[in-house]
């Protein structure tokens, strides 16, 4: 063997002799590390030993984050922790106007996804989406390039009255929308009014600090204009305060009635009752539910359900029986706890199982659930009753007393094509563009309605769907659609006037199948 690789190979022996000699010190002046569980000792150990050990630099906020996040992530999907940007969105949708363009998003990946599109707001008028992809803010990529979620909020954050481009990719799909900012309406109450001489309508969008002061409000003018009946529309509601439920469902109980009780692991069993000074005790209540209503929206729902006190129509509601409790720092971020789960008068908690959140919802529509009320799946042996003696039963939400499916006779080839690229929001927009002083100046429904009959909607909104979105639509598809899609663009426009959101409502529930049951009951 040549000298020069004799000593390579003997350099390789006493490197692998000192790393090994390394090992056996370390074993022996260590030993394998015994750890407990109790007192979160592993845990302690591992961070004390990435602090002492680890190769680089440690950014403790990010792995503090990431810690928290996956540790929580293990209890329930509604305990969770929140990044200050995070907890400002949350405090601000419960309690305060923001300026902006109203929309809330999440980035699962590297694309920002919007969730919700604010009612009434920016970005509803000017025809975004729920689902729809955000590529750009002004000429600036917000997609694929990590762009932090702070970040894309203060680019579409600002003063009122200024625009910002937003475009976004919905299906295969590229669209700019032109968003002139503004105060984002983050009302409780979306409308009321009367829906004839003696019934009136609420729509409770959330259970905010103003809820029971909106209410109030609300509930005393219409009993002024005659009410005897009530429709309290709380579909897509996903709740929010708890004490705001506790109050709106005190105006329809009596005293003594129980509205809800809760018990945890460390909290007693505490029982919230009605102290019979509501307003609504004698007022007839049929109360509306879907898919989406959860939480506050179930609480009332059951509190009204098991007390015999009203009317449930709609669909089966979300399934959230817990109950969460905030703890904030005073680095912007907080987390959420759950801390008890809650029980409906009759002792039932509606909780549904955890496994079923992903795709509950879709699931629904897949198994033909929303469709028919022979395919929802009930547990049967989770069974309660009402005060009279109906049954009603725990698990997966609140079922309501009549169900109402999904309406899908309107969906004509032209009315899903113009619905996909909100074709009727951006027509409603350029209508108020070309009558805008007009509209602005509309106060009474009369006169709403002497502006819309003189609009040739029958020739002009085809022209439009055509020039801007290549959408044919032949006499056959109009007459199959307009029943629908006539009070759905009266709706949008009358949104424009002095009337506001509602107008939008008072000229679309008319097509409403759940409301049209509703007032039957």
């Amino acid at each position: 063997m040549k000298l020069g690789r004799f000593l390579e190979v003997l350099g390789g022996v006493a490197l692998g002799v000192m790393l090994t000699l390394c090992v056996v010190r370390y074993r022996e002046e260590n030993g394998l590390r015994k750890v407990r569980y109790e007192n979160w000792q592993k845990l302690n150990f591992i961070l004390g030993a990435v602090e002492d050990n680890y190769v680089d630099t440690l950014d403790r906020s990010a792995m503090t984050d990431a810690a928290v996040s996956a540790a929580l992530a293990k209890l329930d999907p509604h305990s969770i922790y929140l990044p200050p940007v995070k907890l400002e969105e949350s405090d601000e949708e419960l309690s305060a106007n923001f300026e902006g363009i109203g929309i809330q998003f999440n980035v699962p990946n590297d694309t920002a996804i919007v969730l919700e599109v604010i009612a009434g707001g920016p970005s509803e008028k000017a025809g975004l989406l729920s689902g729809d992809r955000l590529l750009k803010v002004d000429d600036k990529v917000i997609a694929g390039v990590k762009c932090p979620q702070d970040s894309m909020v203060r680019r579409m954050r600002g003063p009122a009255g200024t625009k910002v481009t937003i475009t976004v990719r919905r299906g295969s799909e590229v669209i700019p929308f032109e968003i002139v900012r503004d105060k984002i309406p983050l009302h409780s109450v979306d409308a009321f009014f009367m829906l004839n001489d003696t019934t009136g309508y609420i729509r409770l969008a959330k259970f905010s600090m103003s809820t029971f002061e909106e209410f109030s409000s609300a509930s005393e003018a219409l009993l002024k204009e005659g009410m005897q009946k009530l429709v309290f529309d709380l579909r897509d509601n996903s709740g929010g305060y708890l004490n705001q439920a506790l109050l709106l469902s005190n105006e329809f109980l009596s005293r003594g009635d129980t509205i809800v009780y809760m018990e945890g692991r460390h909290r007693s069993r505490e029982t919230f009752r009605a102290d019979g000074r509501g307003r609504l005790k004698d007022v007839d209540l049929v109360l509306l539910i879907s898919e989406n209503s959860a939480s506050s929206s179930e609480i009332l729902a059951g509190a009204i359900q098991d007390n015999d006190r009203g009317r449930i129509v709609g669909r089966r509601s979300f399934g959230k029986g817990l109950v969460q409790e905030p703890l904030n720092f005073t680095d912007g971020s907080g987390i959420r706890i759950t801390v008890a789960r809650y029980y409906t008068p009759s002792g039932r908690c509606i909780q549904k199982p955890y496994r079923d959140y992903d795709y509950d919802i879709y699931n629904r529509y897949v198994d033909g659930e929303v469709f028919s009320r022979d395919s929802v799946r009930l547990d049967t042996t989770d069974v309660h009753h009402t005060r009279s003696g109906r049954l009603v039963y725990g698990g997966g939400g609140i079922m309501p007393d009549v169900f109402v499916p999904i309406d899908t006779t309107r969906a004509s080839a032209f009315y899903l094509a113009c619905n996909r690229k909100a074709t009727q929001m951006r027509f409603a927009s350029e209508v108020f563009d070309r009558y805008g002083a007009r509209l602005r100046n509309i106060d009474t429904y009369p006169a709403m309605d002497r502006f819309l009959s003189g609009l040739n909607l029958k020739v002009e909104f085809p022209a439009y769907a055509l020039s801007k979105d290549g959408i044919k639509c032949t006499e056959m598809e109009w007459d199959e659609s307009a029943p629908y899609l006539v009070p759905q663009l009266q709706a949008l426009i009358s949104r424009y006037s002095r009337l506001g959101e509602n107008a939008f409502y008072k000229y679309y529930l008319p097509v409403d199948t759940t409301v049209k049951v509703a007032i039957e009951q």
